[in-house]
């Protein structure tokens, strides 16, 4: 079977798939842990796509500046967008708050507490 994923290196991964988790009623559905249970590879399913993270090896978080994650969400899902708004906005860099755009009356885009880019629209 063919698929294609969003895969991020992260630091404290375990906290990281509890934040997407709840961010966008996400279901881990597949685990596996390293020896100090970081993860080594996780999947969570992100309104019927592969969200996969893994725990960084790098010494400093690395904050994604050359690489956004980009949902377009579809008509009809303002309150899905205002609730990943609201949880991914902890500690992040805002670029632009939600709101009405030329393209969407919902978008947002922001840097998460884990360096990850998103851009999220209706």
């Amino acid at each position: 079977m063919l698929r294609s994923m969003m895969q991020v290196y992260v630091k404290d991964s375990v906290a990281a798939v509890e934040f997407y988790q709840k961010a966008f009623d996400a279901e881990l559905t597949n685990e596996q842990k390293n020896d100090d249970v970081s993860y080594m590879h996780a999947e969570l399913d992100v309104f019927g796509q592969v969200f996969a993270l893994s725990e960084s090896q790098e010494k400093e978080q690395v904050s994604g500046n050359t690489m956004q994650f980009c949902l377009h969400m579809g008509k009809g899902s303002a309150d899905k967008i205002l609730k990943t708004y609201e949880v991914l906005k902890e500690d992040a860099t805002i670029f632009c708050p939600l709101g009405p755009v030329s393209f969407s009356p919902y978008m947002f885009s922001l840097i998460d507490k884990f360096g990850v880019s998103w851009c999220v629209f209706e």
